[in-house]
């Protein structure tokens, strides 16, 4: 704690930052809440998109032995562009998925085994939340520093800068108290000083 001003300004200084500090904790409190809101909404759409993955991936198992045979499968199902935007969440910047481009597939219908129009489209899906998937994480990772970081702020308030400042306080208040306690003293001591030397004169005698 910064050595403590024993001043009326250092009193108001100290009971302006209590204030602050009071004032904003709650908004602090808030965020935090928002954030853990925003985590728990961003883990339950990885569960839902990893659950679909997963049936997706049971729905193909008849196929995975032919797509292992057939790797060309793979240069029919790549990805042009991913175009990503910023959203905002609680203040915080987090990238939000926009769209996913693909090639354009181009193969002979009478070339190919028919379950080529049927995996394609499965694959394509399956590509697509794969990386929302991974846009998800990213989210999550974010919203954690940021959580991180706001119980930090919260702790610092509520064990350090708001105990140190009631401190301050109630030190500041004892010695102006004490200051003012003795400037009475003194006033009565000098009162008493004149009214015995006045009594004195008065009487025709030396103080």
């Amino acid at each position: 704690m910064a050595k403590t001003q024993l001043t009326k300004s250092g009193l108001k200084r100290q009971k302006d930052d209590l204030k602050r500090y009071l004032r904003f904790l709650p908004t602090l409190e808030l965020k935090k809440l928002q954030l853990l809101g925003e985590i728990r909404r961003v883990q339950a759409r990885i569960d839902r998109l990893e659950r679909e993955s997963d049936a997706r991936e049971e729905s193909i198992r008849p196929w995975v032995a032919v797509l292992a045979e057939e790797t060309a499968i793979v240069d029919w199902v790549r990805i042009r562009h991913v175009r990503t935007a910023s959203g905002n969440i609680a203040g915080i910047t987090i990238p939000v998925l926009e769209n996913i481009e693909f090639e354009n597939s181009r193969y002979d219908v009478f070339d190919t085994p028919l379950w080529v129009d049927r995996a394609l489209p499965v694959l394509k899906e399956e590509a697509l939340d794969r990386i929302a998937i991974g846009v998800a994480l990213e989210q999550q990772a974010i919203l954690r520093r940021e959580l991180r970081t706001t119980i930090q702020r919260i702790k610092l308030f509520e064990e350090v800068k708001i105990p140190e400042a009631r401190e301050a306080i109630r030190i500041i208040q004892i010695f102006l108290g004490d200051l003012r306690t003795a400037e009475v003293v003194r006033g009565k001591i000098a009162k008493s000083k004149i009214e015995r030397k006045r009594a004195a004169e008065a009487a025709g005698s030396p103080a």
